[in-house]
């Protein structure tokens, strides 16, 4: 069961302001909640005071059902303020982010062997297939991005504590300030697709330092 909670709440996101109710009825039986995914992955009540691990939703079961269900917000209700949406029977979910809402943890490799990225705080309940060779680095923040589900957007956010892990075998033949060119992973040296982002949910958002990107 989502958590019920009633509470008004007005927030500024970019440069609007933005009411809600938490388990506001805009039909009969529908109900409507509101969420905050930060950079860590960490997933929250939106209007929570305090976000931080002791804040965020940890239980797996709960997290698997709820990613699952998340997509693009295909609705006409915050799509611009909340961009992403996870639905439960009659009960719509909206989702906001520091950036992506699949963040990437850890690495993982299932029954055969193959490596897997995890994503959501869910333990191994829910990865992609690892891609060493389109993993990408924007110089202009100094993160990292990697493929995800196409619901998602077709993008996932990369933690920084597995960033920087993986940042160690990144080559700059550009220079530093440009995005890396090659990556090293289990003795192999990958050559980096550059452009595969650009059909992402990143490539057709706004994004000012874009050109600034892979």
């Amino acid at each position: 069961m989502l958590l019920r909670r009633l509470w008004s709440a007005r927030f500024w996101c970019g440069h609007r302001a933005v009411s809600y109710e938490q388990g506001q009825s805009p039909a009969p039986k529908l109900r409507e909640y509101f969420y905050y995914i930060d950079h860590e992955g960490m997933l929250f009540l939106d209007d929570a005071r305090i976000k931080n691990f002791t804040s965020c939703f940890k239980e797996k079961q709960f997290l698997d059902f709820f990613f699952k269900r998340l997509k693009l917000n295909d609705t006409d209700r915050y799509r611009d303020e909340f961009p992403f949406l996870s639905v439960c029977g009659r009960e719509r979910n909206y989702v906001r982010c520091d950036d992506l809402p699949i963040v990437f943890t850890h690495i993982v490799r299932d029954g055969e062997g193959t490596e897997r990225l995890a994503y959501a705080h869910a333990s191994d309940k829910l990865s992609v297939e690892w891609q060493p060779d389109r993993i990408c680095m924007f110089p202009a923040s100094g993160r990292v991005y990697h493929p995800a589900p196409e619901r998602y957007g077709s993008i996932g956010l990369v933690r920084s504590k597995l960033a920087i892990e993986l940042s160690n075998g990144f080559t700059f033949r550009n220079g530093e300030d440009h995005p890396p060119t090659h990556f090293r992973w289990n003795g192999k040296n990958y050559e980096l697709d550059q452009s595969w982002w650009q059909d992402t949910y990143i490539g057709s958002r706004e994004q000012p330092e874009a050109n600034d990107r892979c």
